[in-house]
């Protein structure tokens, strides 16, 4: 195995994680996001928390692992928005983890509701909860969407380095993530409606199949060697040169 298709197994194994942690991260925070009196409880269930908490923390490694493993093949086509899309990444993981703060404090208002007027507890909690909704639309919704689909989209659109015919997915379903959480911010529809769920699918196949395509097929050997000879000749170009070169 040389180091390039090691490279994509590598990123694409990181993509799937993000779909295993991100999906376990929610079911195992169960009710602390959809019961109002959770803060108010007993114990017995802050260990799902704690846990849901771990799998977002190592949702934040396989996202920023996809950012870094990649950025030196997707340099080679265009620098600028290699390293855009790994802010990008840095960005929605800072959302991430403030979101994770936020249910980790419900967990210790839980251990020390004492003497605490339940009323206040309640607010407190539901305010909390709403932050990390917040976290989650504006990072892996709206920054995502950026990131994700439509700087990464481009950059293997161009490149040829996965089909282009499913790259699209990511130049259509990243701006049309990206709109619904500009959407749900302005209140044209509500978060977890159908709106919302239609605009995800692109974005969702999209970072689907990468994860499968990396991890079992490669990247395109032909667009491999296009990326090296444009590096070995001492320029990637700039954003503007590229969009004029498509």
């Amino acid at each position: 195995m040389n180091s390039t298709r090691r490279t994509a197994l590598v990123a694409g194994v990181f993509f799937i994680l993000t779909f295993v942690t991100a999906i376990a991260g929610v079911f195992a925070y169960g009710p602390v996001l959809t019961d109002a009196n959770f803060v108010t409880g007993g114990g017995g269930a802050d260990t799902r928390v704690l846990l849901g908490a771990f799998m977002e923390l190592l949702l934040i490694i396989t996202n920023i692992g996809t950012a870094v493993v990649l950025f030196p093949i997707l340099k080679r086509q265009n620098e600028g928005l290699a390293l855009g899309y790994v802010a990008a990444r840095l960005v929605e993981c800072t959302f991430i983890l403030v979101g994770i703060v936020t249910l980790l404090a419900i967990v210790t208002l839980r251990q020390g509701v004492a003497g605490v007027d339940a009323g206040s507890l309640v607010a407190i909690g539901k305010s909390l909860v709403a932050i990390h909704n917040w976290t989650f639309l504006l990072g892996p919704g709206f920054i995502a969407g950026l990131g994700n689909g439509l700087m990464l989209g481009y950059l293997m659109y161009r490149s040829g380095l996965v089909p282009r015919r499913v790259a699209l997915l990511g130049l259509i379903g990243g701006p049309l993530l990206a709109a619904s959480g500009i959407a749900i911010l302005f209140g044209l529809f509500a978060a977890g409606s159908a709106w919302q769920g239609i605009a995800t699918v692109p974005e969702f196949l999209w970072e689907a199949f990468l994860g499968l395509w990396l991890t079992f097929k490669g990247f395109n050997p032909g667009a491999l060697v296009a990326g090296e000879t444009r590096e070995a000749r001492g320029g990637t170009g700039s954003p503007v040169e590229a969009v004029v070169a498509a």
